[in-house]
């Protein structure tokens, strides 16, 4: 009896997602409104290492085509390590990451900001013995943190793009 409930829950449940209006987010594929504006929009200069490890994560997910660019990305980024556990002799027992970006995506044409948001995650890193066991374990928080950052801005200019290029539906 439980199984026919719960088949029955999901027959119900699949009629109405159908009808709900829910589109993907790259409809046409590589030549969908979305993938081609990604690939329109160039990455502004971002300062530091981070900046550069951001800008490479940036552009492998816009994957400029080499087509004019109509869009800027502008990125300011703002990378701190903080302390959080503190042993017996007062050293740091682990950190906390934290990376944030506020983004900007600015119209070629007119310099009108077209979005205007932030982004950003933070990495727990536990503080060792070895300085260059520590150095290494922040290089590598920084590195995933920059990558999760990037998809974070991505998604929301994919999601901007289709909102205000897609073409409505009837």
């Amino acid at each position: 009896m439980k199984r026919i409930a719960s088949l029955a829950a999901l027959v119900l449940s699949a009629l109405c997602v159908s009808g709900c209006g829910l589109r993907p987010l790259y409809a046409g594929g590589g030549s969908g409104v979305v993938a081609t504006t990604l690939t329109r929009i160039e990455v502004a200069p971002i300062e530091g290492k981070a900046g550069w490890l951001m800008t490479g994560a940036l552009n492998s997910r816009l994957s400029a085509g080499g087509a004019t660019p109509l869009y800027r990305l502008e990125v300011r980024l703002d990378d701190k390590i903080t302390g959080l556990g503190v042993r017996r002799d007062d050293s740091v027992a682990r950190e906390q990451r934290k990376l944030r970006a506020r983004y900007q995506l600015i119209d070629l044409a007119n310099g009108a900001v077209l979005l205007d948001a932030t982004a950003g995650s933070d990495a727990g890193i536990d503080v060792v013995g070895s300085e260059y066991a520590t150095i290494a374990a922040e290089n590598t928080a920084l590195e995933r943190l920059s990558d999760i950052v990037a998809d974070q801005i991505v998604s929301r200019v994919a999601l901007y793009a289709q909102r205000t290029q897609a073409p409505k539906a009837p």
